[in-house]
Order: C-alpha cells, then sequence, then structure tokens
C-alpha cells in the first residue's frame, strides 16, 4: 500500500491534504469515510512506528494510532495543520508509551552487528552492505540521543515529515524543530565519526 503524496507539483496545491480534510469532516456524518485517511496514511505510518518500535509492536501501536485518530476527528482542527502530520503526533505520542522498547530495540540492533546480504542480489549489494556495516553504530547512536530530538531525527527519517509538519505533529515551534534537528545531527556525527578524523 503506498501513501498518495500531499502535494501535486504542477498545481501547487495541497490536494492530498484537501483531500484528508474533506474525508474527515465527511467521517463526521458517515463514519466509513474515515477509511480514505486509513488507506492513504496507514504505510507511512506504520514505516514510521516499525522503523521505531520493530514491526511486531508497529502493529498495535498503528492500530491505536487510527482508533484514537478516529475518536478524536470531532475535535480536529484544519487550522493548526493537516491531517498527516496529526497522525505522525499521535503515533509519536503512542511511542513515547512504549520508550523502554524502543531503546532496547536500538541497543540490540547495536549488538547484533551486521546481517550478511542475500545472495543472488547483486544490484544494491555494496549499498547494503554498507547500511548494515552502519547498523549498530547508528543504533547504539540513535539510543543515546533525547527522546525529543530521536522523536525530530525519526520523524525526518522515517516519516519523511517537513519540518512544518513535525511541528504540526510535534506541537511545537518550527524554530524548536529546527534546532533539535541541528543538535541530533551534530551528535550522532560524531558518534558515528571515527575518532582522530
Amino acid at each position: 500500500m503506498t501513501a498518495v503524496p500531499d502535494t501535486d507539483p504542477r498545481a501547487g496545491t495541497d490536494t492530498g491534504a484537501d483531500a484528508d480534510g474533506a474525508a474527515l469532516a465527511a467521517s463526521l456524518r458517515d463514519p466509513e469515510r474515515f477509511t480514505e485517511i486509513y488507506d492513504r496514511h496507514f504505510a507511512a505510518v506504520h514505516r514510521y512506528v516499525a522503523g521505531r518500535l520493530g514491526p511486531d509492536a508497529a502493529e498495535d501501536v498503528v492500530a491505536e494510532t487510527f482508533l484514537a485518530a478516529f475518536r478524536r476527528r470531532a475535535s480536529f482542527d484544519a487550522a493548526r495543520g493537516a491531517v498527516r502530520p496529526w497522525l505522525f503526533g499521535i503515533a509519536t505520542n503512542l511511542v513515547a508509551g512504549h520508550r523502554r522498547t524502543e531503546t532496547r530495540r536500538y541497543r540490540a540492533l547495536a549488538r547484533v552487528g551486521a546481517e550478511p546480504p542475500a545472495p543472488g542480489h547483486e544490484d544494491g549489494v555494496l549499498a547494503r552492505v554498507a547500511a548494515a556495516d552502519a547498523r549498530p553504530g547508528l543504533s547504539r547512536a540513535l539510543a543515546a540521543l533525547k527522546q525529543r530530538d530521536r522523536d525530530v531525527v525519526l520523524l525526518v527519517a522515517l516519516g519523511r515529515l517537513s519540518h512544518a509538519e513535525i511541528a504540526a505533529a510535534l506541537g511545537v515551534p518550527a524554530g524548536t524543530v529546527a534546532s533539535r534537528l541541528n543538535r541530533a545531527r551534530r551528535e550522532l556525527r560524531a558518534a558515528l565519526t571515527p575518532q582522530g578524523r
């Protein structure tokens, strides 16, 4: 399942955001219309949560995310932002309830080390090997970040949200997002740079 892009680059309008707003408003009268929101955003929210907590915990957290969104749909305020960052904000808050699980997961990934690439897949092997070699260090560095900084980094990396969307999702000013992201990038770079470079 793939997410529908939020913008139409030809028109420069938020077609996905407009469709989301319309579907959410219509779901107040016709609850079945909420499935449009679910269908459009499930894959992206699942990818984000699975990247943070693993696939097993992701199923429950994503289900909780959409259930919470459905229950709160009457209080959604389009003036505060689009539906997509609102969903990621709900998911991030639910991930917060699993902080220990997330930190344990990153620490375990750091101990496991690189997995060998699957045989027979010549295309992209070098990229996968490089990523697998970096995984333990990156996992260790992510586990060491403050939660608020980790939230911002992973909303960018896994959720693919813009700074404005992250600000809306977390309920913080855009400047705070930028400073948290810069701090996290510095810490990650320092943790991943070999000593003496």
